[in-house]
C-alpha cells in the first residue's frame, strides 16, 4: 500500500506562479490526500486561483489568514505553514512543506514515498532545484552541500517530524531541521533524478532586515563563534560577497550580546557543533 501524505503550501501574492504549482500537484502519479493552501494576507489574485483548483478537486483546501506583509526569511512562511498544519489531522505517513512557485515532475511524490518505504532510517527527502538562466536553460541551483534538501520542498516522515518538534520559526529553519533529524538518528536523502523547476529565483523578495538574520540563526543553533566564522567565510566565498561575512558576524554578536534564547538544547548544540566540524574536516581532508 502506498504511503499517504499531506501538503501545506504557504502562499502570499503568488498569482504569477501558484496555478503552475497546483497543476503539477494535481497531476502527481501518487496524489496527496489533502493539500492546504494558506492564503497569507494576499492582495492579488491568489485566492481566485485557489478557488479554481478547489473546484477541480476536493483534495485542495483553502485557509485564509492575516500576517505582516514583510517578507522575512523563516518567520512569515513558517507561521503560515503552522496554521495550515493545524487544519490537518494525523492520518498521514509523511508531510510536505511546499513553496507556491515550483513545478514538480509528475512522479515526484511517488518517488519520495518509495524512498521512505525502502529505508525507514530516512526521515527527510527531496529533489534538486533548477532555475532558468537568462538564455532560457534550466540549470541546477544548489548549495555546495548536496545532502541538503531545499526548504522549498521538504518532505518529512511523521516520526521524524514529531521527533524534531516540527519546524522552528526562525531563519535557518531548513538547516536546523536536518541537524535535529540527524540528532534523533534519521538520515537525509536527496534525489538527483527529481528536477524541481523554481519559477522565482531564491531570495528575490527578501527584506533588507534579513541580512543580519543568518548570523542570528547560527547563534540560535549554538554554532559558537569559531564555527560561525568559518561557516560565514564559506558563505561569503560562495556568494562572492565579503559583506556576507560582516553581516553574519554582526548578527551573531548582536544575538549573543542580547542573550537571545537558543533554538536548541545544550545536548543538541553540542551534537550540531560536532557534526559541523566533522563535515568541515572531511571536506578539508578531501
Amino acid at each position: 500500500m502506498k504511503l499517504a501524505y499531506y501538503i501545506v503550501i504557504p502562499a502570499h501574492n503568488e498569482e504569477a506562479f501558484l496555478a503552475a504549482t497546483l497543476q503539477t500537484v494535481l497531476a502527481q502519479t501518487l496524489p496527496p490526500k489533502k493539500v492546504v493552501i494558506v492564503n497569507d494576507n494576499s492582495t492579488d489574485g491568489t485566492e481566485d486561483i485557489i478557488d479554481t483548483f478547489r473546484s477541480k478537486s476536493d483534495i485542495f483546501k483553502k485557509l485564509n489568514t492575516s500576517s505582516s506583509n514583510e517578507h522575512l526569511p523563516g518567520s512569515k512562511v513558517i507561521n503560515a505553514f503552522r496554521k495550515g498544519l493545524i487544519a490537518l489531522d494525523d492520518d498521514y505517513d509523511f508531510i510536505v512543506k511546499l513553496d507556491a512557485d515550483l513545478m514538480l515532475p509528475f512522479h515526484y511524490f511517488e518517488t519520495i514515498a518509495s524512498t521512505f518505504e525502502s529505508n525507514p532510517k530516512v526521515g527527510m527527502a527531496g529533489g534538486f532545484v533548477y532555475e532558468r538562466t537568462p538564455n532560457g536553460q534550466w540549470e541546477l541551483n544548489h548549495p555546495m552541500d548536496k545532502t541538503h534538501v531545499r526548504g522549498a520542498f521538504k518532505a518529512y516522515t511523521k516520526a521524524c517530524f514529531r521527533s524534531i518538534g516540527g519546524l522552528k520559526n526562525a531563519m535557518g529553519w531548513d538547516t536546523l531541521d536536518e541537524l535535529l533529524a540527524q540528532y534523533h538518528g534519521y538520515e537525509i536523502k536527496t534525489l538527483e533524478e527529481l528536477h524541481v523547476k523554481h519559477l522565482r529565483p531564491t531570495g528575490k523578495a527578501y527584506n533588507a532586515k534579513a541580512k543580519l538574520m543568518q548570523g542570528e540563526a547560527m547563534y540560535g543553533m549554538d554554532y559558537g563563534f569559531l564555527l560561525t566564522l568559518v561557516a560565514s567565510i564559506k558563505m561569503a566565498w560562495k556568494q562572492k560577497n565579503i559583506k556576507t561575512l560582516y553581516h553574519n558576524m554582526q548578527g551573531f554578536l548582536k544575538a549573543k550580546g542580547n542573550k537571545l534564547q537558543k533554538l536548541v538544547t545544550v545536548d543538541e548544540g553540542r551534537f550540531i557543533r560536532t557534526l559541523r566540524w566533522q563535515g568541515i574536516r572531511k571536506k578539508v581532508m578531501g
